[in-house]
């Protein structure tokens, strides 16, 4: 248990449901609900505490997509999903993009979000263990696909979706500050996505990891 207060956004389409999250959280002692866009830098709240974010999502759609990279935008919140439902693909999607814990909406308590707040402030994870047991299934697949890979020029783990998506931007000729805009990412944090993405994979430049994507099939 944290001995420290932990800065807390809840994010939801449904005022209802973000009304009904807040009240989880508002009486707690370790919890201050703050107002959904912050002040402060993302990654801390007041004099310093821990900033985590808690978003609802009945599914992770286009429109939940969208607002999980706008609340990840600064590159260190710390996010909390509660999910109504989860395909395979979207659970590595979402772990990929840096949800550090994730809940069942028809699970998710007041005791139990109460701990997935304080575990993603300490910067742990925490997963439903029907999750764990799928996400571990995954990951096993993507491991014995890349053994098998003939190019030997993959990650382990793929393409992470937000490299992806500013591969797909920049395909379609937007410059750096048009993709930031587009992604709700400052300018920084695409440079940084760029030369992670091009150190990892030895990509010569730009041109270059954008043919790779291509060639590989990511867009």
């Amino acid at each position: 248990m944290l001995t420290t207060r932990v800065a807390v956004t809840v994010h939801a389409a449904d005022p209802l449901s973000r009304a009904g999250l807040i009240s989880h959280l508002q009486h707690q002692p370790t919890i201050e609900v703050m107002p959904e866009h912050p002040a402060e830098e993302p990654g801390e709240g007041r004099d310093g505490a821990p900033s985590v974010a808690v978003m609802l999502a009945d599914r992770i759609d286009e429109a939940a997509t969208t607002e999980l990279r706008r609340v990840l935008r600064g590159g260190d919140q710390r996010v909390v999903l509660v999910a109504g439902e989860l395909r395979e693909p979207d659970l590595l999607t979402v772990v990929e993009y840096g949800v550090r814990a994730i809940l069942w909406r028809h699970q998710a308590t007041e005791q139990r979000l109460l701990n997935a707040v304080h575990s993603a402030a300490r910067g742990d994870g925490e997963l439903p263990p029907d999750l764990i047991s799928r996400l571990l299934n995954q990951v096993g697949r993507l491991q014995r696909a890349t053994t098998t890979a003939t190019t030997g020029t993959a990650p382990l783990f793929g393409m992470a979706p937000r490299e992806v998506d500013v591969l797909r931007l920049l395909a379609e000729g937007l410059d750096t500050r048009q993709i930031s805009e587009k992604l709700a990412y400052s300018e920084r944090t695409v440079k940084n996505i760029l030369h992670a993405l091009m150190t990892r994979l030895h990509l010569a430049n730009r041109a270059h990891a954008v043919a790779y994507a291509l060639r590989e099939g990511y867009i």
